[in-house]
Order: C-alpha cells, then structure tokens, then sequence
C-alpha cells in the first residue's frame, strides 16, 4: 500500500505522561489533567497513582496503586510513544514517586532537557491526607528530578529549603488575602509576579489545572515565561467560568464547547 501524502497524514499531538490519582468526582486529578492538557492541543498519556474516595470537597480515603503497575502502565507508553513533557500530581506513596523518578531518569537518557513539572500536593484544600506516609518525605525524589515545581502558599512554607534546588518555582498566591491573587515565579535568572483579580468562591482542581496547563504548553515546545503565562491565563479563566455539581467547591470550566 501506498503511503498516504503528507496532506492526508492524521495530525499528532505532542504527549504528556501524566502521573496523578483518580478522582471520583472529577474535579481534581487525572480527570483535571486530561482536560486542562487537551484545551492546550496536547494530548494526555494518563498513568494512575493511586485511587482516592472524595468528593468535591473533601478526601475520605487513599490509596497506592503498586509501583509495580505503576512502572508497567509507563513502560507500555514510554515503548511507542515520544513524551513531549512530564506532569507529577500525588504519587500515593514513597515507592511509587521513586518509580516515577526512575521513569524521568530513563526519559532523561535521551531527552535531557525533558520538561517536569511537579504540583507538590501534601493535603486536600481541606486539609485531607493525600498519601501514606509523611508527604514531604514522600515528595522528595520527584522534586530532585523537577523542572518546574508549582507549590500554594502553604505547600511552600512547608517544603521552605527544598524548593531551593529546582530550577523554576512558581508560588501560588490563591491562600493568601486581599483582592488580587499573587503567583510569583523564582528561577536562576530572578523573580516575577503575575496579579490576577481574586475569585469569590472555592475551586476543586485548581493546582492540577494549573501545573497540567504549564506541562502542556512545555509539550508544545513554548519556552518558560510564556508557558508559564499561557498556563495561568488559561486557569483564571476556568475557574472564572466554573461550575457547580454539588455544594460546595466548584469545578474550573477547563474544556469550552
């Protein structure tokens, strides 16, 4: 058979492998990451870190998938398809985040410059136990292998030092107070802050809408700054538009008819 012409050839879209947990509710996790990263014309290789009982406000119960099956379910990808980019939500637990940095290790061999982009989760927005185990220990060798770590507030105070070591920090300022929400962004090169108006109302997948966004646009081959900009457009405007499925925290509009 003839090869097709490259007019009549199926478009391809970069790949994110993406490494988080199942949401029933489908505000937050793999369900978040799949949509944020196809409103940006990527396409989602999505590789389930473990299961969680919640709803769209709080976190019943957790847990790890093996990391067994976590390094199988990324080895069939890794075998026949390019990995433009690396999205990490929560690993579970310690074995699966150093099977996850293996997986970024192996990548790396050949794609040095592979971009990683970690959103350091240590609790739900309530406060709800998103691993077993101490988490910031937990989080420790995904973020000797990130590129771009993408903490709240909270979560940067808690992490403080260990931030130090990643090439770009991206704070963000929804827990803070006042009327504009402030995301400030430190790398080797200094610091800058974007300020948006501050949303009424809480929001569920917010940090996966955001780092998810940014993996993306990384995929896409757009450099930092404008990734990073792109990124947060793209999740103010989500939560803008947000919807409600039940009281309680609503879920960003990620994809637009």
């Amino acid at each position: 058979m003839a090869a097709l012409a490259p007019s009549l050839r199926p478009p391809v879209r970069p790949c994110v492998l993406v490494f988080a947990g199942l949401d029933p509710s489908g505000g937050a996790g793999i369900q978040a990451d799949i949509e944020a990263i196809a409103a940006q014309g990527a396409h989602a290789l999505p590789v389930v870190t473990a299961l969680t009982v919640q709803d769209n406000d709080r976190v019943h119960a957790i847990e790890a998938v093996s990391d067994l099956v976590l390094r199988c379910q990324a080895g069939a990808l890794l075998e026949r398809m390019a990995i433009g980019a690396v999205k990490v939500g929560i690993p579970g637990n310690l074995a699966n985040a150093r099977a996850i940095a293996d997986v970024v290790r192996q990548l790396r061999e050949t794609q040095p410059a592979l971009p990683v982009v970690v959103d350091p989760v240590l609790a739900s927005g309530h406060g709800d136990r998103l691993a077993d185990g101490d988490a910031a220990a937990i989080l420790a060798p995904l973020l000797a292998v990130a590129t771009v770590l993408v903490p709240n507030l909270p979560e940067a105070a808690a992490l403080g030092a260990r931030l130090a070591g990643c090439p770009h920090v991206l704070v963000t300022g929804g827990h803070g107070g006042g009327h504009e929400v402030v995301n400030r962004w430190t790398s080797a090169a200094g610091e800058r802050a974007w300020r948006w108006p501050r949303l009424p109302g809480e929001f569920h997948g917010s940090g996966c809408t955001l780092a998810s966004s940014i993996a993306a646009r990384l995929a896409l081959g757009e450099p930092m700054a404008q990734a990073l900009e792109k990124g947060q457009r793209y999740c103010n405007q989500a939560l803008a538009d947000a919807y409600a499925i039940a009281p309680g925290q609503r879920i960003p509009r990620r994809i637009h008819p």
